[in-house]
């Protein structure tokens, strides 16, 4: 089982370019997809769930069309919004129960099984009387994959599961985004580096409707060690170093401030080598974007 995605286009009526040639080759397992809010992520998401038809390019599930065999794409899918809806005064069970005769499970006997069989693997099944208006942020979410999984589908994609939930619920949604197995596609569209850390064995970067990095976590971690540096400083003197240094991240620790400089070279007295992880990977692509976009629109103006 493969996606393929090559050269993808939306641009919104208002102008926006939502996704700008995005090619992508996404295997099974879980992958990673991972950018700022806006980047183009949830308009790739509703272009794969045939919510929506990207303006060019395209998309193949294994041998399927997405854009002209709709139907037998959704027959393979399960998808978690960003935003899922509930009917409030409904029980998890009816619920749940409701979307499995649409997903076309009629036999009574087998839909019982099933609908069953997913509330205890999302651990809803204790509580599969209550009402959903009622669920927690986590409880939801768990219902939304568990809706998610309705057909044993081949392709899953879950946008933002994680956003607001509290610590303990984002470690149960993780084990259950990890027990679903190898053997499907599962795309994790988020903005949240600890998510694709923890779960995904690939991964992509998407900013301003543009793919600027892909590969295998690990192999990318690997590649920036020796080049993240570490400095405690003032907090008013960090737009001088962000004018000097390639600053591609600062935060609070302990009350003071922290910044994190890449750099091929030990960048000068004061700091120190730090251990690279994901973020730094993904952070680093964020800065070196935004200085290549600051190089050309500076050699522009020269031109002008």
């Amino acid at each position: 089982m493969e996606l393929r995605i090559q050269n993808l286009s939306k641009q919104y009526s208002n102008g926006v370019q939502a996704l700008n040639n995005i090619t992508l080759t996404i295997p099974a397992g879980m992958f990673g997809l991972l950018g700022p809010n806006g980047a183009g992520k949830s308009t790739l998401m509703r272009t794969l769930a045939t919510l929506q038809d990207a303006d060019s390019g395209t998309a193949h599930l294994d041998a399927i069309d997405i854009k002209t065999h709709k139907d037998e794409v959704r027959r393979m899918l399960g998808y978690l919004p960003q935003d899922f809806g509930l009917y409030p005064k409904v029980s998890a069970y009816d619920l749940l129960d409701h979307f499995a005769i649409l997903k076309g499970l009629d036999n009574r006997k087998q839909r019982k099984e099933v609908v069953e069989g997913l509330l205890h693997q999302t651990n809803l099944f204790n509580v599969k009387t209550k009402h959903v208006g009622g669920f927690s942020g986590g409880m939801r979410q768990r219902f939304g994959i568990a809706q998610a999984l309705l057909g044993n589908p081949k392709l899953i994609i879950v946008d933002e599961p994680t956003a607001g939930l509290d610590p303990e619920e984002r470690v149960r949604f993780h084990n259950l985004l990890s027990d679903i197995g190898s053997e499907k596609i599962v795309i994790l569209s988020t903005h949240i580096v600890e998510d694709v850390a923890d779960l995904c064995n690939h991964m992509a970067v998407i900013n301003q409707g543009s793919v600027i990095l892909t590969g295998q976590p690990l192999q990318l971690i690997d590649q920036i060690q020796g080049k993240i540096w570490k400095r405690f400083i003032e907090k008013s003197e960090l737009a001088t170093y962000q004018s000097q240094y390639q600053v591609i991240s600062s935060r609070l620790t302990s009350g003071r401030t922290l910044i994190h400089v890449y750099a091929d070279n030990h960048p000068g007295d004061g700091f120190t080598q730090a251990q690279g992880n994901l973020e730094d990977v993904y952070f680093s692509a964020m800065a070196t974007l935004l200085a290549q976009q600051t190089a050309t629109s500076t050699s522009s103006a020269r031109a002008a």
